[in-house]
């Protein structure tokens, strides 16, 4: 016999006697639900099984390999492709070009594969007038405009399709669930019956999910758990670049990005990104500064932009954009209490060119010399890229893969770099003194290209002034 629990939160999982409005663990409101089971767990019986186990080395592999998608771009974050009976989920903020990117790739596969499209958010006579502009016409890519699961299943059995794309996962509801399409209890019902479906029938299968104001996957966390793969399309509305970022991947790595271009005609994809998120002058202006990031195993230069204006409020602003707000905030404490930068009484503003948000640590000291050119009023020297992770001490710190990075730097025409001590294994210093030392190994990096080490941020910015 079913007796009651008590309650549990659809968010977390978090259980309690009595109904809360809050969940207790993570906070959230309004997930906190009434949950019947059995009684006392006893021992589970034996019962029917899909499929005898068999010794793992003769399972055969070849019906995982993935397959690619034909946007170059997307197969670089997926790993290689979409695996059959894998299940992705794609976020991002309405109208940053979801859907777009899912016709244009719906319409490369269906070339060789049927792709069964269901749209919830839009009618089918709207999303054919996209598919006429951007080309994605094809007579293996059906369409459906469904909000309701079992519609969905029905569409399924009849198209019997290799790529299944559910666009979005917020709208579709299910008479077995309780609540409004797009709650907790719906989201989780809806996601589980299609992930069941496509790993029965090994379809490959894309769910569109939308994000909170905060930027997170909106609907249970579990749906993350659930799915095989979670990425992340981002971009400024004012650009039309855009960007894709592998969160999960059981099949793939979690740290590349996808670069691509909306326009009118649809979305492509951008094999080569440098160079896209630096500005192109003809004179050094000062608090700039071009550092190279690392996203996966693309180096992508970047520009940091600084200024710094006297101000009469009593706390003067300190604002980022594109960057992670908290390392700009230790950064320029370091500058002010290692290098006695007087940023007292002025207002600092940072920010990244092209839209590119950085987060890696290599990016501190190229911000702290665009903050200290920009002081000064004094631009720094003309080529120059700067790598380094700026310590609480004052000391520089190497980061992974500066070969790669001062490659790429030097493919786009800089002709000098100021990395940490010891990031290159041919670099040496005079013993005894902080003076910088031009590295040995320069024909390593290309032919003429200057590769300066300094140990320490004095002599960073001796280096640059």
């Amino acid at each position: 016999m079913a007796k009651k629990v008590g309650y549990r939160c659809g968010e977390c999982g978090w259980q309690t006697a009595k109904w809360v409005g809050r969940c207790g663990e993570c906070q959230t409101w309004g997930t906190v639900e009434e949950e019947s089971a059995r009684g006392a767990a006893g021992v589970a019986s034996a019962g029917p099984v899909s499929a005898p186990a068999v010794p793992i080395g003769q399972v055969k592999a070849e019906v995982a390999h993935a397959r690619s998608t034909g946007v170059g771009e997307l197969d670089r974050v997926l790993g290689g492709g979409l695996v059959p009976g894998a299940v992705v989920l794609l976020a991002g903020e309405p109208g940053i070009g979801k859907s777009t990117l899912l016709l244009e790739a719906a319409a490369k596969i269906a070339r060789q594969q049927t792709v069964l499209y269901i749209t919830g958010e839009e009618s089918a006579a709207q999303v054919r007038v996209r598919a006429d502009r951007i080309g994605a016409i094809q007579d293996r890519l059906y369409l459906a405009a469904e909000t309701d699961l079992s519609a969905l299943v029905a569409h399924v059995e009849k198209v019997q399709p290799e790529l299944l794309i559910v666009d979005s996962v917020q709208t579709i509801g299910s008479a077995q669930a309780t609540g409004v399409p797009g709650g907790v209890t719906q989201v989780r019902e809806v996601a589980g019956n299609v992930i069941r479906l496509a790993k029965e029938r090994g379809m490959s299968t894309v769910l569109v999910g939308h994000v909170t104001k905060e930027g997170s996957i909106a609907g249970p966390r579990t749906l993350e758990h659930l799915v095989d793969v979670v990425l992340h399309f981002e971009g400024d509305r004012h650009s039309r670049l855009r960007m894709v970022r592998a969160i999960k991947n059981r099949y793939g790595p979690v740290d590349e990005v996808g670069c691509f271009d909306l326009h009118e005609g649809g979305i492509e994809g951008i094999a080569d990104a440098s160079g896209l998120f630096v500005s192109h002058r003809a004179e050094p202006v000062p608090g700039t500064c071009v550092t190279v990031t690392l996203e996966g195993t693309r180096p992508l230069p970047a520009e940091v932009q600084a200024l710094v204006a006297r101000t009469e409020a009593q706390q003067p602003r300190r604002s980022s954009s594109g960057l992670d707000t908290y390392r700009v905030t230790m950064v320029l404490a370091v500058l002010e209490r290692r290098l006695n930068a007087k940023l007292g009484g002025c207002d600092v503003f940072t920010a990244t060119v092209g839209g590119i948000k950085l987060s890696d640590p290599a990016v501190d000291l190229s911000v702290m010399l665009a903050v200290a050119s920009a002081a000064g009023d004094k631009p720094l020297p003309r080529g120059l890229v700067v790598l380094g992770e700026v310590g609480l001490a004052g000391e520089l710190r190497p980061v992974r893969d500066v070969r790669r990075r001062l490659s790429e730097a030097a493919r786009l025409g800089f002709v000098r770099a100021l990395v940490p001590a010891g990031s290159l294994d041919t670099g040496r210093k005079r013993g005894g003194d902080r003076s910088l030392v031009p590295v040995g190994g320069r024909a390593s990096i290309a032919p003429g290209f200057d590769v300066i080490e300094a140990e320490n941020v004095w002599e960073a910015l001796t280096h640059v002034t």
